[in-house]
């Protein structure tokens, strides 16, 4: 009996348990391999949610916003000159006309500074006024506000010689078009 010991321990014993201790670790090697895969694909489906509930938000955005995209697009294709004379003379007609006058109104045929450096096409405003600052104030504030695609250049503000409570006034815009 003693002869067959050493292969009763070896094939008996020892091979079971290292063939056993294999497959037990291929085994936690697989479920942590699983595991792993579980949770990227589980994070990856919340980043997907969270992506698609953001782009639907983002289309109800956008489609309770469809008038006026429309608008902009309009207001964007009309020639830019005469929609501002057509805006400031809607504007200084609610104004005293004591408080603030127009003195000049041209469009360089020379676009300069922001218009020149942007792919976007865009015209050159320069207007000038002689009014008082809160009157003046509250043209330009509306004018800006019927007409976000100007955007402010350059802006000059002396007093006038001949009255103490006017000013005279010189803006230059650019204008964004389509």
């Amino acid at each position: 009996m003693n002869l067959y010991r050493q292969s009763i321990i070896l094939f008996g014993i020892v091979i079971p348990i290292v063939v056993a201790g294999v497959i037990v670790g291929a085994g936690i090697f697989l479920k942590s391999k699983m595991v792993a895969s579980y949770d990227d694909k589980q994070s990856n489906f919340k980043k997907y949610e969270q992506g698609r509930i953001a782009g639907l938000q983002i289309e109800a955005q956008v489609t309770r916003q469809r008038q006026h995209l429309d608008r902009w697009k309009a207001q964007l294709s009309e020639e830019t000159a005469s929609a501002v004379a057509t805006n400031l003379r809607s504007i200084m007609e609610h104004l005293p006309s004591k408080e603030i006058q127009q003195t000049a109104f041209e469009r360089p045929g020379t676009s300069s500074g922001f218009g020149t450096a942007a792919a976007q096409t865009s015209s050159q405003i320069r207007i000038a006024f002689r009014g008082t600052y809160r009157t003046l104030q509250q043209a330009f504030l509306e004018l800006e506000t019927k007409m976000p695609q100007l955007q402010l250049q350059e802006l000059k503000m002396d007093p006038s010689s001949t009255q103490s409570t006017l000013m005279n006034l010189q803006v230059t815009y650019i204008a964004w078009e389509n």
